[in-house]
């Protein structure tokens, strides 16, 4: 099955796309150039046929082959507890933003399992490695985003000290999308929090680009920033 795949991949593969992700993930070897439509596409039949089978014997050779399994874990079909133990094994393959961030996007079962998956993420947010901490962090940006789970979200991303540029540039954005939802328990937050400077200032660069935020927020937003 596993061959098939990968043939699959290699035929889905587009030149000019494998430069420009080449671009976007500096270091990162081993690209094939599949665009993300054309993956989930894929990953939506693998998950509908023997998935456990496919995930047993998935090859890590390329950076789509592991992005693939990441997208099948987030279509399965199964309980709660069975799929959080495959994305506990995928967690540790994660060594860039693209791989991390496209296989959050796709664990929708969050939704429905919100305090589950707040304790399994727990392991994750209080981590040392930089890309076990962006995976905690990107999830508490695509599914905690509410009244229910902001502060505790915002203590928890506050006690985050981590010199990882993907680590710093994730907390910044997920602070940056709590401030565009739910503004005023944000900016107390924004207001007394000990956040490293580059976090904090690039969290508040990333409020004043929405398109959300009215234009007078955004001058006083730019007046809080450290120099």
């Amino acid at each position: 099955m596993e061959q098939s795949i990968r043939e699959q991949l290699f035929a889905l593969s587009d030149e000019a796309y494998q430069e420009f992700s080449s671009a976007l993930l500096p270091g990162t070897e081993n690209i094939l150039g599949v665009r993300l439509p054309e993956l989930r596409k894929l990953a939506k039949q693998i998950a509908k046929s023997d998935w456990r089978e496919y995930l047993a014997t998935a090859q890590n050779d390329y950076l789509e082959e592991i992005m693939l399994q990441g997208m099948v874990i987030g279509y399965v079909k199964t309980d709660i507890e069975e799929v959080l133990r495959y994305a506990a094994d995928f967690v540790p393959k994660i060594d860039n933003w693209s791989v991390c961030d496209s296989f959050c996007s796709g664990l929708k079962f969050a939704k429905d399992n919100k305090e589950r998956v707040w304790e399994f993420l727990q392991l994750y947010l209080s981590s040392k490695e930089e890309y076990e901490i962006r995976f905690g962090v990107v999830m508490l940006l695509n599914f905690y985003v509410d009244e229910k789970y902001i502060s505790n979200a915002l203590k928890l991303l506050d006690q985050i000290k981590h010199e990882g540029y993907y680590v710093k540039m994730a907390v910044a954005w997920t602070i940056s999308i709590y401030y565009i939802n739910l503004p005023e328990i944000t900016m107390k937050y924004l207001k007394h929090n000990t956040l490293d400077d580059f976090t904090y200032n690039k969290a508040l660069q990333k409020i004043t680009k929405s398109l959300r935020v009215r234009n007078e927020t955004k001058a006083l937003i730019k007046g809080m920033k450290r120099k």
